[in-house]
């Protein structure tokens, strides 16, 4: 069975909406979408786990979710939104915040400090090393012309040229429009 791992967004979970839209959309595949934390160091050691363990066919990331998947050399991955900048909105954020959708372990709030802005940034600076053609090839980016939260789609172009795509709406896409131009892609994706 084809394996996908959904990567949320910051403050949110792996119960958030897209992931069951694409467990409908996309059955009968197994979609992993499991929470994780805040810390950059600790989110990326536990996706690096997780690829280890479950070897999903497909990585989509949405957000910082998207940040965090391209992080993921090697594999086929479609980005959604992705915030190539965290630490910028993450300094907005000093204290401690509510999560938007229910995580498993039961907490309501998490704490952004300055040591987890400063983990993100050291990320920002060696996001786009060492991307070669083949890596190129196998990520997409998804990126919605009324985004009102992230506008990072020009510089994934410079990165990934001729791998962007363009959909309506906002930063969160609803139902209707992962069905028509998320899922899509994400099946296109699976063919490679």
């Amino acid at each position: 069975m084809t394996k996908l791992l959904f990567i949320h967004g910051l403050a949110s979970s792996g119960a958030y909406k897209m992931a069951d839209t694409l467990r409908i959309l996309l059955r009968p595949c197994e979609v992993l979408s499991p929470d994780f934390p805040i810390d950059p160091a600790e989110a990326l050691a536990a996706l690096e786990d997780i690829c280890r363990k479950e070897d999903p066919d497909i990585v989509v990331g949405l957000s910082l979710g998207g940040f965090l998947a391209q992080k993921l050399r090697g594999r086929r991955k479609v980005l959604v939104n992705p915030d190539f900048h965290p630490s910028r909105l993450l300094a907005t954020m000093v204290g401690e915040n509510k999560y938007l959708s229910p995580r498993k372990d039961g907490a309501l709030t998490f704490t952004i400090d300055r040591a987890i802005c400063l983990g993100y940034k050291d990320l920002e600076t060696t996001q786009f090393d060492n991307i070669s053609k083949e890596e190129a090839a196998i990520t997409a980016g998804m990126f919605a012309t009324g985004d009102e939260l992230v506008r990072c789609g020009d510089e994934f172009s410079l990165h990934y040229p001729g791998r962007r795509r363009d959909f309506p709406g906002g930063h969160l896409p609803p139902y209707p429009i992962v069905k028509e131009y998320i899922a899509p892609v994400i099946r296109e994706m699976l063919k490679r």
